[in-house]
């Protein structure tokens, strides 16, 4: 198999409500999907890049850049191309994992399409359906989180995460807690929104009984969070911190966290993905799938890797229509709180033309 070309297309889609994190507000996604053409198949891949670098470094302008002078004419070289060949063929390239990733993603579900296998079965998932989480960001008022909060439990959801900042922390939590009850599996994320500096501040939180903090300091504190791991009696687990299966074995050596929230797209791809979770799994880590807000295209091979063994929380794959009134795909339905793994070859779900066209901002085709 050897690469005829990529079309990048970048595509805009609102967000049914506003999402507040502690790095800023979204209210529309643009979004890059790349659609991988080769001598045998195609493929799809999506790019998880926000549209400014407040996540992380990475950015939609800045994966459109690296992948039209560096990434596809890396790959373009190679006379046999295949998933495992792409980390290789980009490594000398710094960084960029987001759009390595979907580059990945693209050529892996073009050669399962070929062999006739789905992601699940390629990445080694063990279930049909996986349990949903999903996040809930930062409102305007208690009363708003509670009603919101009730909203997603009434629709099934079995795990709720609210999003943390400084003055927005104990006093949420606690009142969903007392609204809600105990029996609720319930976590935060405060995306790197605090310092060493407030230990005793997070501590506050260990009466609620969450299952975990995630990411709250700067995610080169890798050291940081192991002495905050030492204060404070939730769990803490990494998101931000996670480049890597090597950066997650660190992680773990050093006490830092007991959980790993593993995002294809932050670690370069799904093949790497897999390899944080095998590491997690051989130190008896517990680790679940984030979300970056994935259309459909993304949301399938999510749900595909979280029917790995080691997931035994639940993810932020929530329904499409969470995010989306509607998607570039045939929607994901919640099931009794569960989502069903697509089974057909490749990431098992295919962009509805019309749809595509509706919300496609513009397209570039880069030829091999």
């Amino acid at each position: 198999m050897r690469l005829k070309g990529v079309e990048l297309r970048r595509i805009r889609i609102p967000l049914v409500a506003p999402l507040r994190t502690s790095f800023g507000t979204q209210s529309l996604r643009d979004i890059l999907l790349l659609r991988v053409v080769t001598t045998d198949a195609e493929g799809w891949g999506e790019c998880v890049a926000l549209q400014q670098p407040t996540y992380s470094s990475e950015y939609v302008d800045g994966a459109v850049d690296v992948l039209r002078r560096y990434l596809v004419p890396a790959l373009a070289r190679l006379d046999h191309l295949d998933a495992v060949a792409v980390a290789p063929a980009l490594e000398p390239f710094r960084g960029h994992r987001m759009a390595k990733g979907a580059l990945e993603m693209g050529v892996l579900d073009a050669e399962l399409r070929v062999a006739g296998r789905s992601f699940a079965r390629e990445l080694g998932a063990v279930r049909d359906r996986v349990p949903c989480g999903v996040s809930v960001g930062i409102m305007d008022s208690v009363p708003e989180l509670l009603d919101t909060v009730g909203g997603y439990l009434a629709d099934g959801y079995v795990r709720i995460k609210l999003k943390i900042q400084h003055g927005w922390d104990i006093e949420p939590v606690r009142a969903v807690r007392e609204r809600f009850g105990h029996d609720v599996l319930l976590q935060v994320d405060a995306n790197t929104a605090y310092t060493r500096a407030d230990a005793r501040h997070l501590a506050r939180l260990d009466p609620f009984d969450l299952l975990l903090i995630e990411q709250p300091l700067p995610e080169e504190d890798v050291l940081g969070h192991a002495d905050l791991a030492k204060a404070v009696a939730t769990p803490i687990c990494l998101d931000e911190s996670i480049v890597s299966a090597q950066a997650a074995a660190d992680a773990i050596a050093l006490g830092a966290c007991s959980i790993v929230n593993i995002k294809p797209g932050r670690v370069g791809g799904y093949l790497e993905a897999r390899r944080v979770h095998d590491v997690c799994v051989a130190h008896g880590v517990p680790v679940w799938c984030g979300g970056m807000l994935e259309t459909g295209i993304g949301r399938a091979a999510n749900v595909a890797l979280a029917a790995l063994p080691g997931f035994t929380l639940p993810g932020d794959t929530s329904a499409s229509d969470r995010y989306y009134a509607a998607d570039v795909t045939d929607p994901f339905l919640l099931d009794g709180g569960h989502l069903a793994v697509p089974t057909t070859p490749g990431i098992g779900v295919e962009p509805l033309p019309e749809r595509l066209e509706e919300v496609t901002a513009s397209t570039e085709w880069l030829p091999a």
